[in-house]
């Protein structure tokens, strides 16, 4: 993802790439189990002060080739703390010459006022939440934004010279198929850089998932939901997006170099409540409570908890796991280099998925996903995780 000339270290042990988590959001959607605080807007500056609190605790300034600034909803964040924002990033993370900034924003919170203060601060990408331009599908999914509020943030983006991703979801309750082509036809009309689209996940404990075991609402079926991802999967590539990952499509050369990193299980450090940080081999997750996180980061006390090694097989098993949402897949030197393991002999075991055809292996030895893999990833996800790398 960068220059190894520029880092010291091995990618997947010195972080070349940070994520920041804004956990403020003015309501929670329906379908969202993310870490987030709703109604808690006073804290944000309070917020702030124990992010940096935090990375003084944890590291000393050193580049990196990414940012990642996600949420809950950064944009909602006022101009002068967006500024505050950039000045702890700056400070702690000095982002390198041609580097990738990525800040998430909600079309109802953002404005041309927060898009030039991200272009000063360094930022030059935006990952907008648009989910759908049906407003049937905006309501069902408890969406705060109007369908015609989309388009306008992403002109504000594209007038302070952002690069532009938009965030789509398909299945939502009441959707059809006309309805997510007419989706798709949508969102290429404002030419976006890259487009994610993701598949809706009534998640345990969201107010979604309550009402659909309640029965108040009812999921799109398993063959129309099937048929809308091979819908997607088609459309986009021949419209000029590649289809490089599992649920992302990007114009060429404008991929998300940011998840380009946990893709190829790559070191990252992550600050903020709910972050994630894999950093020497070593994955933890900061508290998900936003009273916990301000209280042990402001007092300089860890923000996570124990942490967990994967090493031998098992980092190897997640590594190929994590390489194959890739549509490249995994390569055999990368993979080797990575793990100390050939990807050969991590077959054994996959019979399975091979067989059904949901796995190949192509004649130079990269390992990846099928077309009809796609469809079916979580199960090819299972038998890697539990399976690769051994006889049954």
């Amino acid at each position: 993802m960068a220059n190894d000339k520029l880092f010291n270290g091995l990618p997947w042990i010195e972080p070349r790439a940070v994520y920041v988590h804004i956990p403020f959001c003015a309501h929670r959607c329906g379908y969202c189990d993310f870490a987030i605080a709703v109604g808690r807007d006073a804290e944000m500056e309070q917020y702030l002060e124990a992010l940096e609190a935090e990375a003084a605790r944890v590291i000393v300034p050193r580049p990196v080739a990414t940012w990642y600034v996600g949420g809950g909803t950064p944009s909602l964040l006022p101009a002068p703390l967006l500024a505050r924002l950039g000045t702890i990033l700056n400070r702690w993370f000095p982002l390198i010459a041609g580097g990738e900034a990525t800040l998430e924003a909600n079309p109802e919170s953002f404005d041309h006022e927060k898009a030039s203060l991200l272009r000063e601060i360094g930022f030059n990408r935006v990952s907008i939440g648009v989910q759908s331009f049906s407003q049937v599908a905006l309501d069902a999914l408890d969406r705060p934004h109007q369908a015609e509020a989309a388009a306008q943030a992403v002109k504000v983006a594209r007038d302070s010279g952002l690069n532009v991703s938009i965030d789509l979801i398909f299945g939502a309750p009441g959707q059809d198929l006309p309805a997510w082509n007419r989706d798709i036809e949508l969102a290429v009309a404002l030419a976006p850089d890259h487009v994610s689209a993701y598949g809706l996940t009534y998640e345990k404990g969201t107010p979604l998932e309550r009402r659909r075991r309640s029965g108040l609402v009812l999921p799109v079926c398993d063959d129309t939901e099937h048929a809308m991802f091979g819908l997607v999967m088609e459309k986009l590539p021949a419209l000029g997006y590649q289809h490089y990952e599992i649920s992302n499509y990007s114009r060429p050369g404008m991929e998300s170099r940011h998840n380009g990193v946990y893709w190829a299980n790559e070191a990252y450090w992550g600050l903020g409540m709910g972050a994630a940080r894999y950093v020497g081999g070593e994955r933890s997750v900061n508290t998900r409570d936003l009273s916990d996180y301000l209280r042990l980061a402001l007092s300089g006390a860890p923000t996570a908890r124990p942490g967990e090694r994967f090493e031998g097989l098992e980092a190897a098993r997640e590594t190929l796991f994590l390489n194959l949402r890739r549509a490249r897949g995994a390569d055999p030197v990368e993979f080797e280099r990575r793990t100390g393991r050939s990807l050969q002999s991590m077959l054994p075991g996959l019979e399975k998925v091979i067989d059904a055809r949901l796995l190949e292996i192509v004649p130079d030895g990269t390992v990846r996903l099928t077309p009809e893999g796609r469809f079916l990833a979580d199960t090819v996800a299972g038998e890697v995780l539990v399976k690769a790398g051994r006889d049954d």
